[in-house]
């Protein structure tokens, strides 16, 4: 159904299994993205490496050499953030060990030059709190917050709450403890359900809003991408609305960003997206997305940069759109007033989209797996890059891999 094995803008690693963005940021007129990385296998082990990228455009990625690999103390280099300060540029990871790589510890790292290919080890600057009883202990996301630094970990306490720890810092390099900065029993499920832990959390702010969104996660069991709006406040966030991001069995692992203009966006990693015989790489990033708010709906939208003229083909599709293979990525703009959407590659159809009351059913008949995705009345932006499906619906987002013949979450 599809004849080329790899998308031509979503970033992939030349070999081996990626999964987390990490840390995509806008240095000296480069886009870098770090991302976890297992070199030389498909499949996910827990000696991760930091991969890194470069981009100029948001669309055209090189792969660089790995920033962090195993070595000196860790058994594997698992997801964190990077904080600027001036001329100094920071790493903050996870380090595990892997005889209980449910609680690592948070490790620094510094480059060695002003291309941030070489890095160089610290020191760790946070474990788990003795006073707490901590069943899981990771991803750090390091954000400035007036004039200190702060640092939320992803934790389980007790094995019945999903929690993120608060810390800060006056200069990157001595960390306090401060408290819980949120949480939330795993039995809640109004209006949504968040899971036993919060993997990458992460703050930021919209138009005046606090946002806090974070990855589902039970039993090593992979979900969805959750969001709270609130007030951030002393190191600590009140969750005044929850809503749901994602949909499908793709999206995991946002990492937010801001590009050269300062939007506010966010870079998933798309599960199960792989080479045709699934032996040589596997998983990739999505395209960057902008973040807006639509009363207290978290919206995403792909970068425009990413879909402006030259790199990908842009369509304005009614009830049927037919698309040719030519090297380049689609994006298709589809009113959902017109109720059914048939999207034709090559002579065969890729995609049927059916618009009912509050949601679009997207079907991919050779592949044979159908998905619900909530949705408003607003344009949905349907990107097709050779064997990835990234849809936007104003309400949600949905990625599948085009290739896949397992049915997806609803």
């Amino acid at each position: 159904m599809i004849d080329d094995d790899r998308p031509t803008i979503h970033l992939t690693a030349r070999a081996g299994w990626i999964n987390d963005p990490l840390s995509l940021t806008w240095h000296d007129g480069t886009y870098h993205v770090f991302f976890q990385h297992v070199p030389g296998q498909t499949s996910w082990a827990p000696s991760c490496h930091w991969g890194h990228a470069t981009s100029a455009d948001l669309r055209t990625w090189t792969e660089q050499p790995v920033a962090l690999a195993p070595g000196e103390g860790d058994d594997g280099i698992w997801s964190g953030s990077l904080a600027v300060d001036g001329d100094r540029t920071t790493i903050f990871y996870t380090s595990i060990d892997a005889a209980d790589f449910s609680i690592g510890r948070i490790r620094t790292a510094t480059p060695i030059d002003e291309e941030w290919i070489r890095w160089c080890k610290g020191d760790i600057v946070a474990v788990p709190p003795a006073d707490l009883d901590v069943q899981v202990y990771r991803d750090p996301f390091v954000f400035r917050d007036g004039d200190q630094w702060r640092m939320l970990v992803g934790a389980n306490l007790h094995g019945t709450t999903a929690a993120t720890l608060s810390y800060s810092s006056p200069d990157l390099r001595d960390w306090r403890y401060d408290g819980i900065a949120a949480q939330r029993d795993t039995a809640a499920s109004d209006p949504i359900w968040t899971g036993k832990l919060w993997e990458c959390p992460q703050v930021f702010t919209i138009d005046g809003v606090d946002v806090l969104i974070t990855s589902v996660w039970s039993d090593d069991e992979l979900h969805y991408v959750a969001y709270g709006l609130g007030a951030w406040n002393d190191g600590a966030f009140t969750v005044e609305h929850w809503g749901r991001l994602t949909w499908g069995d793709s999206y995991y692992a946002p990492s937010f960003y801001r590009d050269a203009d300062g939007r506010p966006g966010l870079v998933f990693w798309l599960r199960e997206i792989r080479d045709r015989d699934g032996d040589v790489w596997t998983g990739a990033m999505s395209v960057p997305h902008v973040l807006s708010l639509d009363g207290d709906v978290l919206v995403a939208r792909p970068h425009p940069d990413v879909i402006r003229d030259g790199g990908v083909t842009a369509h304005t599709a009614f009830d049927h759109v037919e698309l040719v293979s030519d090297g380049r990525a689609d994006i298709i703009n589809w009113d959902p007033e017109f109720g059914e959407l048939e999207v034709i590659r090559d002579g065969a159809p890729v995609l049927t989209l059916e618009r009912t009351a509050g949601k679009v059913v997207v079907s991919a008949p050779v592949s044979g797996w159908s998905a619900t995705v909530v949705a408003d009345d607003s344009t949905v932006q349907i990107l097709i890059d050779g064997p990835i499906l990234e849809m936007s619906t104003g309400a949600g987002l949905f990625a599948a891999p085009l290739r896949s013949t397992a049915a997806t979450s609803q």
